[in-house]
This record gives C-alpha cells, sequence and structure tokens, in this order.
C-alpha cells in the first residue's frame, strides 16, 4: 500500500484541523477514548469540536489557533496518509514550511465567505517555491454561504488567476464544510451541483510519483562501516540511506566532490546482499577500490553526476528572529554533510503576494529571499527542481545551534 503525505495549509480559523478531525473522524480513524475526550470539552455549532483531534498544545486550545505542525496518521483500504497540519498566522510561516518540505500534495483551505486573502497567496506561493505538484484548493464553510455553487465559482477563478503563474502541476477544486463534513469523506447532499470528487476520494486516487523514484540514483555517504574483526577484517561499507533512483551491483561510480571512480562490488542489507537496491532503502555499499569516502560524500553513477561548487545560489525562508545580512556565517547542512558558510549576497526578496522581487539589505524573519553564499569546500548537489533530496539545505547559527533558514538550490 502506498504512502501519501501531505499538507494542509490556509489563513487563520479556516479551518484546517477541523478538516483533518473531519477526516479522521468519518474515516472512523479516532479512538473511541479521544471521542469521549474530545466530547467532554464541547461542541461547536451542535458538532462535535474535532479541531481537538490535532490542536494539542495548551495554548493552541487555549486560542483556537493552530501553532505548531501537528502531524497525523490515518490510511483507508486504498492508501495510507500523513498529515501535517500548518499554522495560518503570518508569524508562523516558517513552521509551514517546514511542514511542506516533505509533502507530496497541499490543500489549500479558503473560507468562503472572506475568498482568496494574503495568506492564500503565501502559503500558495511556498507550495510552489517548494516544488510540491499536486494542490487541492477547498473552498470551505460552503454552508455559511447558502451552498452557492455561484460562490464557489467566483472564488475558483480567482485562484485560478493567481495561480497560474505559479507554475501549479495539477490543481483540484473541491467545495466542502469540514464541520458538517460535506463533500469531506461522504458527498455532499446540500450540494447537488457538484459532481466532482470528494476531498478523500480525490486524495485516495490522485497518482504520485515521489522524487525517489523518478530523479538520478544519488546516495549520501551517512556513515564507513569498518568493523575490523577477524571475521569481517578488510570490511569497508558506506551507509547510507539512497535518496532518489536505484543503484545496482557492477554500477560505475563517481565519489563527489573528490571525483574518484570505482565500481559498486556490493550492496548490503539488514536482510542481506541484494543485487539491486533503490530509494527509499537504507543499505551499506561496498566497492571495489579502496579510496578516501567520509560522512557527507555523495556517491553517483559515472554517466549522471550532480553540480559540484563553492559558490551556491539559492532561495531561502528564513526562520529566525535575528535578520540575515550580508558577510553572516552559518553552518551549512545539506545531505548527511555539513559545511561553513558565508552569505556573499542577498539577491531581493521576494513579495509572495505579487511575487515582485524587491532589492533586500537583509531578511527579517518569516521573510522569503534568493540569496548567494560561499562554503568552505565544494559540495554536490542537484537543483532543487530536479531533486528536493539533494538540492535542499538548512542553515544553522553555530552559536545558539539553532536553524535560522530553510534553502533550496538554484
Amino acid at each position: 500500500m502506498d504512502l501519501l503525505r501531505f499538507i494542509t495549509a490556509g489563513s487563520v480559523d479556516d479551518g484546517k484541523s477541523t478538516l483533518i478531525g473531519r477526516l479522521l473522524y468519518d474515516s472512523k480513524s479516532v479512538f473511541q477514548d479521544q471521542l469521549d475526550a474530545i466530547e467532554k470539552a464541547g461542541q461547536v455549532n451542535g458538532e462535535i469540536n474535532l479541531a481537538l483531534l490535532t490542536d494539542g498544545l495548551k495554548a493552541e486550545r487555549e486560542q483556537g489557533i493552530t501553532i505548531d505542525i501537528a502531524y497525523k496518521y490515518f490510511s483507508t483500504p486504498k492508501r495510507k496518509f500523513i498529515i501535517a497540519d500548518a499554522p495560518g498566522h503570518v508569524q508562523y510561516t516558517r513552521n509551514m514550511v517546514t511542514g511542506a518540505s516533505n509533502s507530496d500534495l497541499a490543500i489549500i483551505l479558503i473560507d468562503a465567505r472572506k475568498g482568496v486573502i494574503e495568506q492564500t497567496y503565501r502559503h500558495s506561493y511556498i507550495v510552489s517555491l517548494l516544488r510540491i505538484p499536486y494542490v487541492a484548493v477547498c473552498v470551505n464553510k460552503m454552508d455559511l454561504v447558502d451552498f452557492s455553487e455561484a460562490r464557489f465559482e467566483e472564488i475558483k477563478n480567482q485562484y485560478t488567476e493567481f495561480a497560474k503563474d505559479l507554475g501549479l502541476e495539477s490543481i483540484e477544486f473541491i467545495p466542502i464544510s469540514a464541520l458538517r463534513g460535506d463533500n469531506v469523506v461522504d458527498p455532499s447532499t446540500d450540494m447537488s451541483w457538484w459532481k466532482g470528487n470528494t476531498l478523500l476520494g480525490y486524495l485516495e486516487e490522485v497518482e504520485i510519483l515521489s522524487d525517489e523514484k523518478k530523479h538520478q540514483p544519488r546516495f549520501p555517504v551517512q556513515y564507513v562501516i569498518r568493523p575490523q574483526t577477524n571475521e569481517h577484517h578488510d570490511y569497508r561499507g558506506y551507509a547510507g540511506q539512497i535518496r532518489s533512483g536505484s543503484f545496482k551491483k557492477g554500477d560505475a561510480i563517481t565519489v563527489l566532490p573528490s571525483g574518484l571512480k570505482s565500481k559498486i562490488k556490493s550492496i548490503d542489507t539488514f536482510a542481506g546482499s541484494v543485487d539491486e537496491a533503490y530509494a527509499p532503502m537504507s543499505v551499506t555499499i561496498l566497492l571495489e577500490d579502496d579510496i578516501d569516502i567520509s560522512r557527507g560524500d555523495m556517491i553517483v553513477p559515472a554517466s549522471e553526476e550532480p553540480s559540484v561548487s563553492q559558490e551556491l545560489e539559492a532561495d531561502i525562508c528564513w526562520m529566525d528572529a535575528k535578520s540575515l545580512l550580508p558577510g553572516n556565517k552559518y553552518l551549512l547542512r545539506q545531505t548527511t554533510g555539513s559545511v561553513k558558510s558565508a552569505v556573499k549576497e542577498i539577491s531581493f526578496r521576494i513579495e509572495t503576494q505579487t511575487h515582485e522581487k524587491k532589492p533586500a539589505d537583509g531578511l527579517s524573519l518569516n521573510e522569503i529571499g534568493r540569496i548567494k553564499l560561499k562554503v568552505a569546500k565544494p559540495i554536490a548537489y542537484d537543483p532543487y527542481a530536479h531533486n528536493r533530496g539533494t538540492g535542499s539545505f538548512v542553515l544553522v547559527d553555530e552559536g545558539t545551534n539553532n536553524t535560522v533558514a530553510a534553502g533550496m538550490l538554484i
């Protein structure tokens, strides 16, 4: 059974947590003791407050908002799901970026009364920036606009006009009421004009080809295994998780950034040796030659090498209260490696509502922009647009050990 990871995003009080609660509730994925607990906590308009299934922090319950990313898991006979519930507030944009980084699909919620607003623009831009290929735009609270088809079409046209320049591969529009359950799991009896899928029906049927399978083979080395025992006296294996593609015994490979070449002698797994391994398997690769390889190096096919450089350009989401300024130095962590880096230039700041690129002397908390970096030693990478696994990185403040930025290499 395959797995679909998706994130819900939208403005404050658009009903994201209620929608997830409804998916869990109507798909029979909630335990009885959980239901008993939220029923005791009170109701909303005569309905169970399903948002309490995801808003687990005390501060979230007190304020009636989502603050941190909440992950929930459920399954149907057709597919398994991991849901990330993203905060709606502007000040928690960094949390939304974190939750979206591993998602295959994004659900953008729009309040039928308010239509497309600033946070809709912001979240949709982040979805496009993170190269999430599938988007389900759920027009929620249709019960509060008398289930109006005209209002749904108006919002659909408004969003389509805005999104045409974002490069989103697939957009599905669905009118719903998360509180009542209309078109979430079961079809709505009050929207007979809607002939499309329910949300769950769409989630079960959308075909997702993960980055792990469709991109060139990449194997970042996480650990060098040297048992040095009588039984494995000459064993030298390179352990890690295959980020994308597949490797076979006998493949000609290149080790980056050194450029050294060899062939795969064997591939070991916990269950024994295999002739072929593919993403996202965790394996140990043995080579025919003894060459210098360490954590952070990348094994790739000799015929499909990525870029190797000390000069990097990237789009980043800034996540720290202290602003990003040219000349600042950070630890750059990409795949399994870490390298010292310095910010050479801030090319521009992106206005997410209008897509404008504005000059910037720095980036403040939750702002998105493009920067140029210089790293202490060359790193191997693919552009994020081609491979999310090897094209992403984070910046870490070495003084505080805080992660201060999430980046996507150009």
